[in-house]
């Protein structure tokens, strides 16, 4: 089985596009290439990378499709267009011809209006996206779930990860509650219609002193609702180093999903991610280290 991590990103801060990274994010506000990421795939056995957009332009995209191109470990690139512009839908099949390109990601969660991707300019690109065989990483949080619901049931045949588990507020949650309730509720009705989600985020939900028994709760409910086959990990790196780092989240998944069989491990670890994406296989497997 080829483990794969479907969530991570690069960006050059001289590109300059970059409007949420700031210099009061110290961690990580320099510049991250394959170099700096390598090191951790080969600890972990990790052959195989799914590279998310991190900026709302498509020189971005252009900039990930380069690195991506030469590095070697990037089976897929997921882009950004625009899906509000009149030329969207052309914009979608161009992209839609590089084999990199697997699917866009609009960011939803910084977006003013909560409701915007229901817009009618909008959906002419979504039909775009699911004629074109891409995918739809739907970058919100918890307040936008009931529109997310509404979403899928306009474009049945959207293909849609919830990137992230939908950033609830575990930092602020206690599990029980009213939020946490409602949280889990609304995952359970989107994995009822067909969505992924991406087992990707939680400890920077969490804040920096997070631990697993914390994080335990939400793992719970996204794998009682997604399954493993329709749950897929992601490191979001190199947003985790606000939260302890690649390894410290990659070895605490590892304990917090270690009842399920090895069969669903591989599913989660990697099977999940190249299904969805309809990512090839490398070259050469690498071992499994659940």
């Amino acid at each position: 089985m080829t483990m794969i991590d479907a969530h991570q990103h690069f960006w050059r801060l001289e590109r300059a596009d970059y409007g949420w990274l700031t210099p009061e994010l110290a961690p990580i506000h320099r510049d991250f290439e394959e170099a700096d990421l390598l090191p951790h795939l080969s600890r972990h056995g990790i052959a195989r990378t799914v590279l998310v957009q991190a900026a709302p332009t498509e020189a971005e995209t252009d900039y990930m499709l380069a690195v991506a191109r030469r590095c070697g470990f990037v089976a897929g690139v997921v882009g950004w267009v625009d899906l509000a512009a009149q030329d969207a839908p052309d914009r979608i099949a161009a992209r839609a011809e590089e084999p990199l390109v697997k699917g866009l990601r609009p960011m939803l969660q910084d977006l003013a209006d909560d409701a915007w991707i229901l817009r009618a300019d909008v959906a002419p690109a979504l039909r775009a996206v699911t004629e074109c065989g891409l995918r739809f990483d739907a970058l919100v949080k918890p307040r936008h779930l009931p529109v997310l619901l509404r979403l899928v049931e306009r474009h049945p045949g959207l293909p849609i990860v919830i990137d992230h588990g939908a950033k609830p507020h575990i930092g602020a949650w206690s599990p029980g509650d009213a939020d946490f309730r409602d949280w889990a509720a609304h995952m359970l009705a989107l994995a009822a219609a067909g969505a992924f989600a991406k087992l990707s985020g939680l400890v920077t939900e969490a804040g920096p002193d997070w631990d697993e028994a914390r994080l335990r709760p939400y793992v719970a409910v996204l794998l009682e609702a997604f399954g493993p086959d329709r749950l897929m990990w992601g490191s979001d790196w190199p947003v985790v180093l606000l939260a302890g780092g690649y390894d410290a989240w990659r070895e605490a998944s590892a304990r917090l999903v270690a009842a399920l069989a090895p069969p669903d491990k591989s599913a989660l670890f990697g099977g999940a991610a190249a299904r969805f994406y309809g990512l090839a296989p490398p070259r050469e497997e690498r071992p499994v280290m659940v």
